[in-house]
């Protein structure tokens, strides 16, 4: 029976684990942005977008509709009524009846189609600019996912290290081999990371809570702590700037409205031009049937559209220059990005010599303290000395890949990367 009991819960505590774990997503950099990219609360808003702007061609495709008048006359003095009719008689009413349709210029539903259909390109290319910016707090969430993590990890070893230190000062005070200093200190320094790792923990579940909604999942999330970043980025620099200059989401957003605001101007020149409306008149009155065509046109003498061909000139120009000077951003923004990475890319290379070495001197030094070779005083610094080192290490890592995404971003990788 107890075999049984034994037998049925390792079963049940195996399916938990194994539900458990694939509930659980590992989300390395790119898998995050991918995942973003699909179901993201604000980009699914903004879709909606490009699908009101397609909206507009077909309101600009669409052709006046034809117009009736109708006018009745009464005769209202029934001393003048001819002999022998009344009130509903036809002989004493008049009638007009009229049909007319305004015929909109070739060139003008012409310009309206294609001023609609510039702004469905400009609304595709917002998207993905708006997609570029989300991808970034998505990476920049991650890192701090990453950090958070680091952080909880390097507390939680320190831990370990000081608590197995205390189990073992106990029963070195039992054989009154040290004081009572030595296990206070010790216990000290447990209690201090105790209270550390708490705020820790916080913050590291805070991130991953801010990761999961920018993610758009409601399953539980974690991240590949062990991902490198290992997405392809040109070495030469001004290979970087002259993609971007061609493929940033911001400078073709920017042409996209250049080419809105040429359409715009050819539609507000055709504007100007008058709108002829044609139709038939039926006009019986007292009796007498009449027919007659109808036409109108109007003179362009005092309004001819020039405001709104103005602002529509005065848009271009100003497109124009935004993207001159968005041009201008882009190389000043991946020459600090470039070089930012090549420095904290050398700085982490660099540092790991001294990761090792922090790493040795503890070992030294807590092998020396257990054969009462040093005091507790040093092997207490050499156990802060490695934590901070350990601070430092991860910190110039997150700047080396904070650098990274960085360098995505200005460059416009980044919407390549989440593909």
């Amino acid at each position: 029976m107890a075999f049984k009991v034994i037998k049925m819960g390792l079963t049940m505590a195996l399916f938990w684990f194994f539900t458990t774990a694939r509930a659980q997503t590992i989300y390395n950099l790119q898998q995050a942005l991918q995942t973003a990219r699909t179901n993201n609360p604000v980009l699914k808003r903004e879709q909606y977008n490009v699908s009101i702007s397609q909206a507009e061609i077909t309101t600009a495709s669409l052709r006046p509709n034809p117009i009736v008048n109708n006018q009745s006359l009464q005769l209202i003095q029934p001393n003048r009524f001819p002999e022998q009719t009344g009130w509903a008689n036809g002989a004493n009413r008049q009638v007009w009846w009229q049909i007319t349709k305004p015929f909109q210029l070739p060139m003008q539903r012409e310009n309206k189609i294609n001023f609609a259909e510039q702004n469905v390109r400009l609304s595709q290319k917002q998207y993905t600019e708006t997609e570029r910016s989300l991808f970034r707090e998505v990476a920049q969430k991650w890192l701090d996912v990453w950090a958070a993590g680091k952080q909880l990890d390097i507390l939680e070893n320190a831990s370990s290290n000081i608590d197995s230190l205390v189990n073992i000062n106990k029963l070195r005070l039992k054989n009154q081999v040290i004081t009572n200093t030595d296990l206070a200190r010790t216990e000290l320094l447990a209690n201090q990371y105790a209270i550390q790792i708490k705020s820790a923990k916080q913050i590291y579940e805070n991130e991953l809570t801010n990761l999961k909604f920018l993610l758009g999942t409601a399953e539980p999330v974690q991240i590949d702590t062990t991902d490198r970043f290992q997405f392809a980025i040109p070495s030469q620099m001004d290979a970087l700037i002259q993609d971007a200059l061609k493929k940033r989401s911001d400078v073709q957003t920017i042409r996209s409205k250049m080419d809105v605001a040429e359409a715009n101007i050819k539609l507000q020149k055709s504007s100007a031009l008058p709108t002829p409306e044609l139709g038939l008149i039926y006009n019986p009155q007292n009796k007498t049937q009449y027919m007659g065509v109808f036409a109108t046109l109007g003179i362009p003498i005092f309004s001819r559209n020039q405001g709104e061909i103005k602002k529509s000139e005065t848009i271009r120009q100003q497109a124009e220059q935004d993207l001159k000077t968005t041009e201008l951003q882009i190389q000043s923004e991946i020459l600090t990005a470039y070089r930012t990475y090549q420095t904290q890319n050398l700085n982490v290379q660099n540092f790991s010599k001294l990761l090792t070495q922090s790493q040795s001197i503890l070992g030294s030094v807590k092998y020396s303290y257990l054969r009462g070779g040093t005091t507790i005083i040093d092997l207490l610094e050499a156990q802060r000395s490695w934590l901070d080192t350990q601070h430092q290490y991860y910190d110039i890592l997150q700047q080396y890949r904070q650098s990274y995404i960085d360098l995505l971003y200005t460059s416009g990788l980044i919407n390549q990367f989440a593909q």
